[in-house]
Order: C-alpha cells, then structure tokens, then sequence
C-alpha cells in the first residue's frame, strides 16, 4: 500500500465514522435559532477540535495503550459500551432536547461568546464519543501503524486525510439551517432515532470485535468481520 492509498483509505473510513451528515439534525438541535455566522463558528471550533484530537490518538495513541496497559480488544470493547448507552438514549429518548440552547438568540452579533458557549456544551456527548468515537480512534491509530512503515510521506498523507474529513464535516455543519429547515423537527426527530439505532448496532459491533480479538474462536469470522476484503 503506497501513501495515496494509505490516505484514500483512512479519509473514507474517517467521513462513516465522523457522519456529518447524519449528525446534522443533532448540530441543528444544538444551534437552533443560531445565525449563520454563529453557526459556522460553532462548527468550525467542533472540527477544528477534531483535528488536533484524531492527531494527538494518531501520534501517542499506541504509546498511550501501551503505557496503560490497554489492549486495542478492550479499548474497542469499552468504547462499545459507551456507544451503546448513547446509541439507546438516542433512539429511546427526546435525545435533542438535551442540546436546546435557551439563550441561543439572544444576540445575533454575539458570536465568538455564542461560540464558546457552544462548543463547551457540545464537546460531551457530542463531539465525544458520538463524532470522535472508538472506531474513529481505532482507525486512527491502526494507521499510525501502517503510516510509520511508509515513513514521512505515509504521516504526511494520513495528516491530509484527516483534515479533509473535518473539513468536509465543517462544510456539512455549516449547511446545517437549510437541511434543517428541509427535514423539519419530525424530520430531524426521526433522522435521530434512527442513527441511535444505527448506533447501537455499531456499538455491538465493536463489542464483538473486541471480544473476536481477546478470545479467539470464541466468534466465527463472518460475526466480527462481516464484511472482509473481497466478499460480497
């Protein structure tokens, strides 16, 4: 695998983990009766978060597993867990209510402040662990891997990969207004519940990975890897 490839690769493994698109009506939720600019502010503080998180997991994330004592199994396993809790809420519960922004109307021309506020109410549950969740950082860190054998041109190429995927996270957040006003509250209620149920599935994917991983045998290939390389 050559470093075009390397980057290819982890820029679309990124944008399913990330889904932008199907965090909109949450992003929506939370900047609801926002102004455009402050919308776009908001976003950009998220994906620019993003960046420097997913690049501090890429370069200390194996030294960090390792310092810790933490297998990549159970760290998929824990991170499952997590996931599901938030994936039932999601598909249980009026889950964008907990994002409501009384004040976010107040004053249009009050962005940077809006901003912050924001993105300090937002960082958990939302940027973590529903953007950035264990697949995101398990895919980062495998490919530290993989980019360290390809030395600085794999870095180089896995750095781009993961700016554009925030970048096009960004874009997708900052559309937010007319997506929102395309689906509507049922719309977006409905979108919600079903990525929590998506969600979930995801979570106990990673369970059973994690599981597959730590006690071999214990699952069948097509349980912990449903879909490998060249099957259908």
């Amino acid at each position: 695998m050559n470093a075009v490839d390397l980057g290819v690769n982890l820029f679309v493994a990124l944008f399913a983990l990330l889904d932008p698109i199907g965090n909109v009506p949450i992003f929506a939720a939370a900047t609801a009766g926002a102004s455009l600019r402050q919308r776009i502010s908001v976003s950009a503080m998220i994906c620019l978060f993003a960046v420097v998180f997913l690049g501090f997991f890429f370069f200390t994330g194996l030294g960090l597993l390792q310092f810790f004592g933490i297998s990549l199994a159970a760290f998929r396993i824990a991170g499952g867990i997590l996931l599901l809790l938030l994936g039932l809420d999601m598909a249980r519960e009026d889950f964008l209510a907990i994002f409501a922004d009384a004040d976010a109307a107040t004053d249009a021309k009050d962005v940077r402040g809006y901003a912050k506020r924001r993105f300090k109410r937002l960082i958990v549950p939302f940027a973590i662990p529903l953007m950035i969740g264990p697949g995101a950082i398990s895919a980062v860190i495998i490919n530290a891997g993989e980019a360290a054998k390809l030395g600085l041109t794999g870095t180089l190429a896995s750095l781009v990969a993961m700016i554009a995927a925030c970048v096009v996270t960004f874009l997708c957040f900052s559309a937010t207004g007319p997506i929102s006003r395309i689906l509507g509250d049922v719309g977006m209620a409905i979108v919600v519940r079903v990525l929590g149920l998506i969600l979930c599935a995801l979570a106990i994917q990673f369970i059973l990975m994690g599981l597959g991983e730590a006690l071999p045998g214990m699952f069948s290939a097509g349980v912990t890897a449903p879909y490998p390389a060249g099957g259908q």
